[in-house]
């Protein structure tokens, strides 16, 4: 396999779902910038006897306005709060699910030989060493990389991923998160995420303008903006959802080649996909759904929809590294 060619497919791929997140972004706009139209002109056509009623023009300039910098306010208020909940960078979303750092004076013997496998993969990679922790209630075999920067990153694994695999198969995995360590993926998974929560904002202001009171004669045009909000949210919330999903896809693909250029040992990310395969990779934390694109493999149940699968299926991504795979997975 190029793996060369396969990360700058990765890439090109990531690209264009960015700007299909930015499209989407601007078809919101539009879409309130309609809504809010056909709304203010139902309100100003029915005027009292004797008044002609407003005609409709298709472009008003202060309007758009108004439709432009509520949305992208909106939409960048709550990225920023978002943001700003996750400002400790990995450190908050392993504590978040439940980790617990790791002493990096352990005498666990599975502590020692992670912390042993991540200090190496740190040296290698030319990173600082990021914080460990270990999720000790979850017992399948998952993990994952979160942060700002290599600066203030973790790396968590599950007790599982641990106890699990062996130090090839280990190494497979964090090779992996190292990957979008290196790549600018945490970055990225964060500002996707203030995105979408940004987006869902929208149908939360559509909530509140339900209740608002004016317009006098019983019309009130903030409770059917609220409507139309609650329904543009909801429909951005779902192609947001697409477009993470496809995202984080393509993401996995370039993290699995990229841990096979670290390591030099296709074998152990291979073993490491075909005993998830065995045994699983579900998160049980109440917060799993928040980090759902950041898991090595899903930490969720099967999506609904295959396109809103975060994960590329496993026998792809086994296939991808390990062609000649029997399509048998491993019982730890």
């Amino acid at each position: 396999m190029d793996f060369f060619a396969h990360q700058e497919q990765a890439r090109k791929h990531t690209k264009v779902l960015v700007i299909y997140f930015v499209i989407a972004v601007l078809c919101i706009i539009v879409s309130v910038y309609i809504a809010s139209l056909l709304i203010f002109f139902g309100v100003h056509a029915n005027q009292p006897p004797g008044v002609p009623p407003a005609e409709l023009a298709l472009w008003d300039l202060k309007l758009f306005l108004y439709a432009v910098l509520g949305t992208l306010g909106v939409v960048s208020i709550g990225s920023l709060y978002k943001t700003a909940a996750l400002a400790k960078g990995g450190s908050a979303v392993a504590e978040s699910l439940g980790g617990r750092l790791v002493d990096p004076d352990t005498s666990d013997p599975d502590e020692r030989q992670l912390r042993n496998v991540i200090e190496e993969m740190a040296i290698a990679a030319g990173v600082p060493v990021p914080k460990i922790y270990v999720l000790d209630d979850e017992k399948t075999i998952n993990a994952f990389a979160a942060g700002h920067t290599p600066d203030d990153a973790a790396i968590g694994v599950t007790r599982g991923c641990m106890s699990l695999l062996n130090r090839e198969e280990l190494q497979g995995v964090l090779g992996h998160e190292f990957s979008h360590i290196l790549n600018g993926d945490m970055r990225l998974n964060l500002r996707v995420m203030g995105v979408i929560f940004g987006i869902l904002c929208l149908a939360v202001i559509g909530r509140v303008l339900i209740f608002t009171r004016g317009g006098g004669r019983g019309r009130n045009p903030m409770m059917f903006l609220g409507l139309a909000l609650i329904v543009i949210g909801a429909i951005g919330m779902f192609f947001g959802r697409l477009i993470q999903a496809a995202l984080s896809r393509q993401r996995e693909f370039l993290a699995d080649a990229s841990s096979v250029q670290f390591t030099r040992n296709p074998g152990g990310l291979s073993g490491a996909l075909q005993k998830i395969g065995g045994v699983g990779s579900q998160i049980e934390s109440a917060h799993a759904g928040e980090a759902s694109h950041m898991f090595f493999e899903n930490g969720m149940g099967k999506a609904f929809l295959g396109a809103l699968a975060t994960h590329p299926p496993l026998d792809e991504r086994i296939r991808a590294i390990d062609p000649g795979w029997d399509g048998k997975f491993k019982q730890a």
